[in-house]
């Protein structure tokens, strides 16, 4: 929170300060207003005086980035990631080091899984910290049954033609 000075404090009249103060008075009062000038501000509907936000580009300061090992049982990776990110977010970049879809994976930290909505820093994921990547037990459960499906119905349809 940003504290800002009395505005008695900023516009004094100068006619009021001392000869002998008035020059260090006016040099502080001038490093108040230009660093308050740095700062813009805002009047929101309910005509609450606000601080303008401003975006990381606009900023100038680096979106943090952080490196978040992953296991997938007996596999990890190592993804780089914003730290702002959500784990719907890290899901997809998983899905194209894995090959899993998003929907087919389950995420874990601190023994807990977690919604594609919540966010990494929000849940307190920090750098080299450890998520564990499960593959969904349904969509698991599917893949076994087509596949088992696949091989007792055998081959579809023949060929034609032997080599």
């Amino acid at each position: 929170m940003v504290k800002i000075p009395s505005p008695r404090r900023l516009f004094r009249n100068r006619s009021r300060s001392t000869s002998s103060s008035s020059s260090s008075s006016s040099a502080d009062i001038c490093a108040m207003v230009a660093e308050h000038e740095k700062i813009e501000w805002e009047v929101r509907p309910g005509g609450m005086l606000v601080q303008k936000r401003r975006s990381p580009e606009e900023d100038g300061a680096a979106v943090e980035v952080i490196l978040v090992r992953v296991s997938t049982g007996c596999q990890w990776h190592d993804v780089s990631i914003e730290a702002t990110a959500t784990f719907g977010d890290l899901k997809v970049m998983l899905s194209l080091v894995t090959g899993l879809w998003p929907r087919e994976q389950r995420l874990l930290y601190r023994g807990k899984e977690r919604d594609d909505c919540e966010h990494l820093h929000m849940v307190g994921v920090q750098d080299k910290d450890k998520v564990l990547l499960l593959e969904d037990p349904a969509v698991k459960e599917r893949k076994l049954r087509s596949t088992t499906l696949a091989q007792l119905m055998g081959v579809p349809c023949h060929s034609f033609i032997q080599v």
